[in-house]
């Protein structure tokens, strides 16, 4: 069965030159190879300003760019998040572009917060995949990978998108050619699989 996906690139350098950019690429040509559609939404090159208020957050208008990838998530049936690990956690300008996105009148058809709340994207599916360059399962059990469960629990599951799956692929600035070359190929299998 064909599959829309949305493939929201989130680090923050729009020129294409990292093992992320080339992680969404393999797993955009599989999904492709295997007859789904997909879209991109390479969020740095979207312009969007920061929300700097609650006000602006629940009765603001998005920017053109923001309603624009609404419209994509609407559209996808599976939701594919990439982005590195910077601090602990994602770049600001994906932080960023999630909070533009999720506004509640987005989610509910209300602007105020949990007064209709409704699981608008229930049904739909998502895979994070993150890089780093600290081995991954250190991220994962020494410091519980508090960012990834944040974005599943807090935004992801918290708008009815399950299941979510997840790809942690560190040291990603070894010179591993045999690794990163297994990551590619697992990539273009989940594309193909659409999940």
């Amino acid at each position: 069965m064909t599959k829309h996906i949305a493939i929201i690139q989130g680090h923050p350098d729009s020129h294409g030159q990292h093992y992320l950019h080339a992680l969404a690429k393999a797993y955009a040509e599989g999904a492709k190879e295997a007859g789904h559609e997909v879209k991109v939404i390479a969020v740095a090159s979207l312009e969007f300003p920061l929300l700097r208020s609650k006000e602006e957050f629940e009765h603001g208008v998005p920017p053109e760019a923001i309603q624009q990838a609404q419209q994509i998530f609407d559209w996808a049936q599976h939701l594919v998040i990439f982005y590195p690990l910077w601090l602990g956690a994602m770049p600001a300008i994906l932080k960023g572009f999630l909070e533009q996105v999720f506004r509640p009148k987005f989610l509910s058809g209300s602007a105020e917060m949990g007064k209709t709340w409704q699981k608008t994207l229930r049904g739909k599916t998502a895979r994070i995949v993150v890089t780093m360059g600290m081995p991954a399962l250190v991220y994962r059990w020494y410091f519980g990978a508090h960012s990834l469960k944040s974005l599943e629990r807090n935004i992801l599951s918290f708008c009815g998108i399950g299941p979510i799956q997840e790809s942690l692929i560190g040291m990603v600035e070894a010179p591993d050619n045999a690794k990163r070359e297994k990551w590619l190929e697992k990539m273009r299998s989940f594309g193909r699989q659409g999940k």
